[in-house]
């Protein structure tokens, strides 16, 4: 992939193009453009766009290319774990509002005694 241009969705890697995913089947069957097009009774034009970085098939169509060139798509799913910064928001929502505006207040307190001490610390305090 070219580093210059990341995948749409990074942590799907080549998945997340699925021209890319055309073109690397249809090399690895040792087919030609034209080849998978007349498999695929297409023309080579077709072929070429569907393997454009940008192209954006429905999953048929591409199911259908990848069949052409030997190959199977295979779509699953899987629970996803939360992030921390979900796990935050969701323990902040249990809060009532009044507890989520002391927990603010406190956090600001802290931040403001972090900042006089950094100000001590470099001597531009008094």
């Amino acid at each position: 992939m070219d580093a210059a241009r990341p995948s749409p969705v990074p942590h799907l890697g080549a998945a997340s193009l699925p021209g890319k995913l055309v073109a690397d089947a249809r090399r690895r069957a040792g087919l030609t453009q034209a080849e998978l097009a007349k498999r695929l009774a297409i023309s080579q034009a077709a072929v070429a766009q569907l393997e454009r970085a940008d192209s954006n098939p429905r999953l048929a169509t591409l199911d259908r290319a990848l069949r052409g060139a030997g190959v199977e798509l295979v779509v699953a799913t899987r629970p996803r774990r939360a992030t921390v910064d979900e796990s935050l928001i969701r323990q902040q929502l249990e809060l009532k509002p009044a507890e989520r505006l002391q927990g603010l207040e406190t956090m600001y307190e802290q931040a403001r005694q972090l900042t006089s001490a950094g100000e001590m610390g470099r001597g531009e305090l008094a």
